[in-house]
């Protein structure tokens, strides 16, 4: 009842996963991601354990094939379920159990997977993945964005639309962008509504955030500043309003 992008950028390694659903808050299961380490999409009749306990393995350096062939064999109702990751190093692994629902399935490229259970056919993640990989000279975040609106527009879930999340991490366990749309009617409009929103001033905070390498954060906010102040400069001159009070989609 689920479909989803796991990529990985070869220039940064930063790591995203968008995901969408006709099923409540799809995002607060379906990704998990840790900076420098992996990123995993567990779904169809989802098991959170596959993504806690994969970044597990993977942090100890085990290979993406390889949490699979850990975690799922394991698991007696491995059948209904899917997986699909990037470990560190790029390297992609799914598994689609034989008993999620048709149209089930997924892809898997260098950096970067496609996986769905419930959909109109097989040319949702077909689209996906095209458009991922048609992408690739676009920010992550955007490139996943455009990826699941070519699958909605491909078909999506067959039963419809409710919830959808996009989840980046950079360097870092905790998130650099995280964004969901748990119960709405048009849920990849609203996050893109919400991407536009982080961009006027939450993902410009971000580069004050502490990190591995430096502990303190930035402590001089000067140049952050300075870029909100231009923004907010440029949406008065264009007449622009607000993307924090943007209508959001019915």
């Amino acid at each position: 009842m689920t479909f989803s992008i796991v990529a990985r950028d070869k220039a940064t390694g930063y790591f995203g996963i968008a995901v969408a659903s006709r099923f409540f808050a799809a995002g607060a299961v379906v990704p998990h991601l840790a900076g420098q380490v992996g990123a995993i999409a567990t779904q169809a009749l989802v098991s959170p354990l596959y993504g806690t306990e994969g970044l597990t393995l993977l942090r100890s350096g085990v290979s993406a094939q390889r949490v699979i062939d850990t975690i799922v064999d394991r698991d007696e109702g491995r059948h209904s379920r899917q997986i699909h990751l990037i470990d560190a190093k790029g390297r992609a692994a799914a598994f689609t159990g034989e008993k999620c629902i048709d149209w089930c399935g997924h892809l898997i490229e260098d950096n970067v997977t496609v996986a769905g259970n419930m959909l109109a056919g097989p040319q949702v993640v077909d689209a996906a993945m095209e458009s991922c990989l048609a992408n690739a000279g676009l920010p992550l975040e955007e490139r996943l964005l455009t990826a699941m609106d070519a699958a909605e527009a491909a078909g999506g879930d067959k039963r419809g639309r409710q919830s959808a999340a996009l989840r980046i991490v950079h360097d870092e366990d905790y998130p650099w962008l995280d964004i969901r749309a748990d119960d709405h009617g048009a849920p990849l409009e609203e996050l893109r509504r919400l991407y536009a929103v982080a961009q006027e001033r939450y993902l410009h905070f971000a580069e004050l955030m502490p990190t591995r390498g430096n502990i303190h954060g930035l402590l001089d906010r000067t140049e952050i500043d300075r870029k909100i102040a231009e923004l907010e400069a440029e949406r008065k001159r264009t007449g622009r309003p607000s993307a924090s009070f943007a209508t959001p989609a019915a």
